[in-house]
């Protein structure tokens, strides 16, 4: 009778669903840090990316690195540590994300004081990552980088990066903010200089443009500065946007990968923060 009894106990439904609730409630907080990724990052976070496809790629990722990491235990999930670990894994996540977005808004700062300095500036659309206006310079700028970044397998080398992060740092661990605070800081004087490096060439050769006006008009004032200058720095802009699209892809390629290796030293980072 006492085997009976306990196999009959040990038989009972509520005990198997319970279980499942835990594994339920386990595997999404290991997707925190992945999904929270997904939204922000530069290609999957902008506002075109249906949700649904953000959220397919959440939990196909998390059950690729699922058998990899140590599950949180019930005792904490259930206790105050779980609004910590929560709010550790969401920023973990969001943090890298935005990093990698500071470096990726060089291409569009340079489109935009390009666009600025030529009268280009008039001809914008709406930016369906961001929902404002900016200027199609800039939108070209960075379709050039996004283009270069996922054909050179960036967007994969991001995505192993953190699906590695959660071996440097397991779930549950709580990481150093102070490292994502220095490094955005970081990225986001990185964003000008980068900026600054590509709007140059652009920026010089604008400059000769309207020197070059300004002694015409010198010369003869007779003639309409705007009836002149204003084409002549369009059909200028277009030649050296024209010409330049090689030396252009060189440093799109050299702030693609400088904004990678930034990435993985933050994440590398984390174990020592």
């Amino acid at each position: 009778m006492l085997p009976l009894a306990a196999q009959s106990m040990t038989g009972l439904p509520g005990l198997e669903l319970q279980g499942l609730i835990t594994l339920i409630l386990q595997f999404f907080v290991a997707m925190l840090r992945i999904g929270a990724f997904l939204i922000s990052s530069p290609l999957l976070g902008a506002r075109w990316v249906p949700l649904q496809v953000r959220l397919t790629m959440s939990v196909m990722l998390t059950l690729i690195i699922w058998q990899y990491t140590t599950p949180v235990s019930v005792e904490m999930l259930t206790s105050y540590q779980a609004i910590l670990i929560v709010f550790s894994e969401i920023s973990i996540g969001l943090s890298a994300g935005l990093i990698l977005t500071i470096w990726f808004s060089a291409v569009l700062l340079a489109g935009e004081k390009v666009a600025a300095s030529s009268g280009l500036s008039f001809a914008a659309q709406m930016d369906p990552s961001t929902g404002g206006q900016t200027p199609v310079v800039s939108q070209i700028f960075y379709l050039f980088m996004l283009v270069l970044f996922t054909s050179t397998d960036g967007h994969l080398v991001a995505i192993h990066t953190l699906l590695d992060s959660y071996r440097i740092l397991p779930i549950g661990v709580i990481p150093s903010f102070e490292l994502f605070i220095s490094a955005g800081i970081q990225a986001a004087g990185t964003m000008f200089y980068a900026a600054s490096i590509i709007m140059l060439p652009f920026t010089v050769i604008l400059l000769l443009i309207n020197v070059s006006i300004g002694i015409i008009t010198r010369s003869a004032p007779s003639l309409n500065l705007f009836s002149i200058g204003f084409p002549i720095t369009l059909i200028g802009i277009f030649f050296v946007l024209y010409f330049s699209t090689t030396s252009l892809a060189i440093s799109v390629s050299s702030l693609t990968d400088a904004s990678l290796m930034n990435f993985q030293d933050i994440m590398k980072g984390l174990i020592s923060g």
